[in-house]
């Protein structure tokens, strides 16, 4: 059998899935991905002496900002009730590893959400240091995982 692509109709355009007869699910994603920075850029980060505040916080609640507009960004996205999302930027050795956890009860995933917070925080720290380092290379945007599991009702 042929794999088809579920945002196609039947004549190959774009289509916004039908998620209407999918029953409501706690859903679950986890995505990362990576900045890689120059020495000195990572040490005025750790100092916190970069002039627009500080990065890694900033690129936190940017992260989260982001998350909650996926719907808005990404056109066959349906606009979820998110429950939880959680952002964490982290200096590394080469620079900072951002990553994310989005959570809803909903009837589709939830992992564009937990990529677009990510993406949105990699580009923040970006933003906030391109003054001083013109080498920045953000990648490695990937999501580690996502679950889903029947909910009780009580």
């Amino acid at each position: 059998m042929k794999p088809t692509l579920s945002h196609t109709n039947a004549s190959g355009k774009a289509n916004m899935v039908d998620v209407s007869n999918k029953s409501t699910q706690l859903r679950t994603a986890t995505a990362s991905g990576h900045i890689t920075l120059s020495a000195e850029t990572i040490q005025l980060i750790r100092e916190n002496q970069m002039k627009k505040g500080d990065v890694l916080t900033v690129a936190e609640i940017a992260g989260i900002q982001g998350g909650k507009k996926t719907s808005e960004l990404i056109p066959l996205c349906h606009p979820l009730q998110i429950t939880k999302l959680d952002v964490k930027a982290v200096l590394d050795e080469t620079g900072v590893v951002v990553t994310s956890m989005a959570r809803c009860a909903g009837q589709t995933g939830i992992e564009m959400e937990a990529m677009t917070a990510v993406s949105v925080a990699l580009l923040t720290i970006y933003d906030m240091c391109k003054a001083v380092d013109k080498s920045m290379v953000i990648g490695e945007i990937r999501l580690l995982e996502k679950t889903k599991e029947n909910i009780e009702h009580k």
